[in-house]
């Protein structure tokens, strides 16, 4: 399966499920039959997300180019190395013919933290080939990566509150 055309996606905004909506469409593309490649930009390690994915991993491919810290003020030469080569991982996922869904994860926050110059998203947007769609995820989307997406969705904090008992019960990482 394939598509006829492949959109820009964008989850964004300060409420909750930007990631989880993205891998959410990662799973549905993988029942489709249709193959996913995930780049992670701020996380690294064993996550919740990694460990259910690898039972996917014939159909969805995660690779994490962060540094797994909090990246405040200027981030390290390491940090903005492992960005790049995020990039191009994406660049080259997006062009292989190899998968149909590509996934930026935090591709916003990498960018908004200085990882690199959102102009590299922008570019990234203009290079995508047209049955490939494209989702990009993390709070403070600039606005040029807004107006060039073909759907955005701002995810708004009603009331989010974080009940460390109920959490764990499910497990849940904070």
């Amino acid at each position: 399966m394939t598509f006829k055309h492949g959109y820009i996606q964008v989850y964004t905004g300060d409420g909750k499920g930007k990631t989880t909506a993205a891998l959410g469409l990662a799973l549905r593309a993988a029942g489709a039959g249709l193959k996913v490649y995930i780049a992670q930009f701020i996380k690294s390690g064993d996550t919740s997300e990694i460990k259910a994915l690898s039972c996917l991993a014939d159909r969805i491919t995660v690779e994490q180019f962060g540094l797994g810290r909090f990246i405040k003020g200027k981030p390290s030469p390491e940090d903005v190395a492992a960005a790049q080569k995020g990039l191009k991982a994406i660049r080259g996922a997006l062009t292989s013919g190899r998968y149909q869904v590509v996934i930026m994860e935090e591709g916003n926050v990498a960018a908004k933290c200085g990882l690199f110059p959102v102009e590299e998203i922008l570019a990234i947007m203009s290079q995508k080939p047209v049955d490939v769609e494209l989702i990009i995820t993390g709070r403070g989307a600039d606005a040029r990566v807004i107006d060039n997406a073909d759907l955005v969705t701002e995810m708004k904090a009603v009331k989010h509150y974080y009940q460390a008992g109920v959490a764990a019960r499910v497990g849940i990482e904070k």
